[in-house]
């Protein structure tokens, strides 16, 4: 799988990289908290996660799985601390929310040398710059900038015959914020798209637009704001932007034409990029090369989505280690989260479709790396969605990961 295209990559992105919210975030209040984490080590691993089903119009459903999905991966696999994961999924994921978030939990903590994870479930769209800093024509020529959606921008009453300004974060935004990171370890996951539909098999993950429709001004103050922060004229932005990402590697769910599916598995709704690929990484050491050349031979042909990456330029991060970080734990299927009494819960997320399918009453799952298997394992009972719960045999402690 070839890297995706700077110009196809720049228009996905500008239409994905925004929602992160947390409108209730009060992050002056929360600065002690941030700093009493347990202790570190070096680098540190900082994550932010975002996922967006409840839209007023055109609601989801797989995105805050995909923000469980993800949070349990980095937690159990690669070693992320728990407190350094701040997840802003519904209500929260309000534009103001995002862009604080970013700023407090991953700009002003991330070091040289730290790991900064950014991923972003929910709508994308596009919609015109009345005052384009980067003066770039999208594929179709329309000149249309691409967006993330928050969950408190909604298109004006009457659309598509009035028109009217969108409460979006453009991905210009993203390229700044991310210019602002003193990391270069920074990798995005962006399970979004442009334009979409609606069948009995999915929805797609974005919100019409057009050119009817602005970006409202206070976004481009921001940009301003940022650039005057970064001591960056408009000139060398525009010649960061054209020529790359800012920082590290970034994810696409699905070429610009096509569309992010959002899918019922089996009984649970999830981004079916999301999905595999957060499976694929459960059982895998792998670069992201691997990961996404493995996730495009895995979506049904018939859904049309074909995920791609782009890397800063003069870099071969594809060929690095996912995430730009080592993994801390040994391949899973499972992991126990939570034990009461002899019954634990266990996070399925390591297990493919057909194996979720086919799980029964009885099966076993065994503790990784336990020197007495025999006295040491699960058997397994129910499930819902991915949370399944298992009867517990021998000395089993949460965090443990297990095999079937």
């Amino acid at each position: 799988m070839s890297p995706i295209s700077r110009r196809h990559f720049s228009q996905f992105a500008s239409s994905i990289l925004a929602t992160l919210g947390i409108s209730q975030l009060k992050f002056l209040s929360q600065a002690e908290n941030y700093g009493k984490v347990l202790a570190q080590s070096t680098p540190r691993k900082l994550a932010l996660l975002v996922g967006i089903n409840k839209y007023q119009k055109a609601p989801l459903r797989g995105c805050v799985n995909d923000t469980e999905m993800q949070r349990h991966l980095l937690i159990h696999r690669f070693g992320f601390n728990p407190k350094d994961i701040y997840i802003v999924t519904d209500e929260q994921a309000t534009r103001q929310g995002i862009l604080e978030a970013f700023e407090e939990h991953l700009i002003k903590q991330a070091k040289p040398g730290d790991v900064a994870v950014f991923h972003y479930s929910g709508h994308g769209s596009r919609v015109k710059d009345p005052n384009p800093i980067v003066k770039t024509s999208l594929m179709d020529g329309s000149g249309l900038s691409g967006t993330l959606v928050p969950v408190d921008s909604s298109l004006p009453q009457g659309y598509p015959n009035v028109g009217g300004t969108v409460n979006d974060i453009m991905g210009h935004t993203l390229f700044l914020l991310t210019s602002a990171l003193k990391t270069d370890n920074f990798t995005g996951i962006l399970d979004s798209c442009f334009s979409g539909m609606t069948t009995r098999d999915f929805t797609a993950r974005s919100r019409a637009g057009g050119e009817k429709i602005e970006i409202a001004p206070q976004e481009k103050a921001y940009q301003e704001k940022w650039l005057s922060r970064l001591n960056m004229s408009e000139e060398e932005f525009v010649k960061g932007y054209q020529s790359g990402v800012a920082k590290g590697i970034i994810f696409a769910s699905a070429k610009p034409f096509q569309t992010a599916k959002d899918v019922k598995i089996i009984d649970f709704h999830a981004g079916i990029f999301s999905y595999l690929f957060t499976q694929y990484l459960w059982q895998e050491t792998a670069t992201p090369k691997e990961a996404i050349a493995y996730v495009n031979r895995q979506i049904p042909a018939r859904l049309k989505q074909n995920p791609l990456y782009e890397v800063k330029t003069g870099t071969k991060l594809d060929s690095q280690a996912i995430y730009l970080t080592e993994n801390s734990s040994p391949i899973a299927n499972a992991v126990v989260t939570e034990i009461k009494s002899d019954k634990a819960q266990i996070w399925l997320g390591g297990l493919d479709v057909k194996k979720i399918a086919e799980l029964t009453t009885g099966a076993v799952f065994n503790v990784v790396n336990s020197k007495e298997k025999s006295a040491a394992k699960l058997i397994f009972e129910s499930r819902d969605g991915l949370l399944g719960t298992a009867t517990v045999k021998g000395i089993v402690k949460p965090g443990s990961l297990l095999q079937i």
